[in-house]
């Protein structure tokens, strides 16, 4: 089933905490979206990993916002007098992917607010960011919201970062730790993550990479800033991200092992004062 698509209407205001300049955006049918924008210095390849990194989180069992496709027409901010912006969304005409804006939400504070992150979804967090190739989730930029009492994920554009030089992508690679990992905002919190990487990896059967592959834009897949000569057509491109988290999900799973070590690691070492993102 492909993402449900909406007409963008108004241009509300900008988001400038990420490196993308997204934006809260009213459709022509009044839902408010948090709109990435395929002309953002990322490219459309985030937007990719936004919605295959989403389809994922929802199959392993955690919260992400509803996704959408927003198009923007050829006048859509055109009255926008910031030049950034206003190159922002010129470039982005077409189809872009929006996030269910949640209203009232609050960057999380696991510190402040330990009883939303219990030990089951550090675990799987942990061992899901690990898997999707996902830096994005340091102590200084969570990217974690808190919303009518549950812990949400937002922002996965620089997951998947395997996707950006495919003259590179092997099953070998593909199998390589997450460095990055370390560094994550809930690894001190989490549990042995090797014995949940059975229970998590089962939850990834190829008919839910079938399904999350099915969900991007074909627009997205072959927009020429991302598609290389004589690469194919959409199908080809959603076999290479199939192939590919199906080598990622193959046993053994070092991503996990090497996770469950650095867990161990920071488990022996003294806390380190945690700063939310303002």
């Amino acid at each position: 089933m492909s993402l449900p698509r909406h007409d963008a209407a108004i241009y509300l205001t900008p988001l400038r905490e990420g490196g993308s300049l997204p934006a809260v955006v009213e459709a022509t049918d009044g839902s408010l979206w948090v709109v990435k924008f395929r002309g953002a210095g990322q490219g459309p390849r985030a937007l990719i990993a936004e919605v295959l990194v989403a389809e994922l989180a929802e199959a392993v069992g955690l919260p992400v916002p509803d996704r959408a496709v927003v198009e923007l027409d050829a006048s859509f901010g055109l009255g926008e007098r910031d030049p950034e912006i206003r190159d922002v969304l010129k470039a982005s005409r077409g189809v872009n992917i929006g996030l269910r804006y949640m209203d009232g939400a609050f960057n999380l504070d696991p510190v402040a607010v330990p009883e939303s992150v219990d030990e089951t979804f550090a675990t799987t967090l942990v061992w899901f960011d690990a898997m999707v190739s996902n830096p994005d989730r340091s102590a200084r930029n969570p990217n974690l919201m808190l919303w009518q009492g549950r812990t949400w994920l937002i922002d996965h554009g620089a997951a998947l970062y395997f996707h950006h030089d495919w003259t590179r992508v092997t099953p070998e690679r593909m199998r390589a730790p997450l460095p990055t990992i370390q560094d994550h905002i809930l690894l001190s919190r989490s549990g042995d993550l090797e014995a949940a990487d059975q229970e998590l990896a089962n939850r990834v059967t190829p008919s839910v990479l079938d399904q999350a592959v099915a969900r991007i834009p074909e627009e997205l897949l072959i927009d020429p800033l991302v598609t290389e000569p004589n690469s194919g057509g959409a199908d080809a491109w959603r076999q290479r991200y199939r192939v590919a988290l199906t080598a990622r999900l193959e046993e053994p799973r070092a991503f996990a092992r090497d996770a469950e070590s650095r867990r161990r690691t920071a488990a022996s070492s003294p806390p380190s004062r945690l700063e939310s993102r303002r």
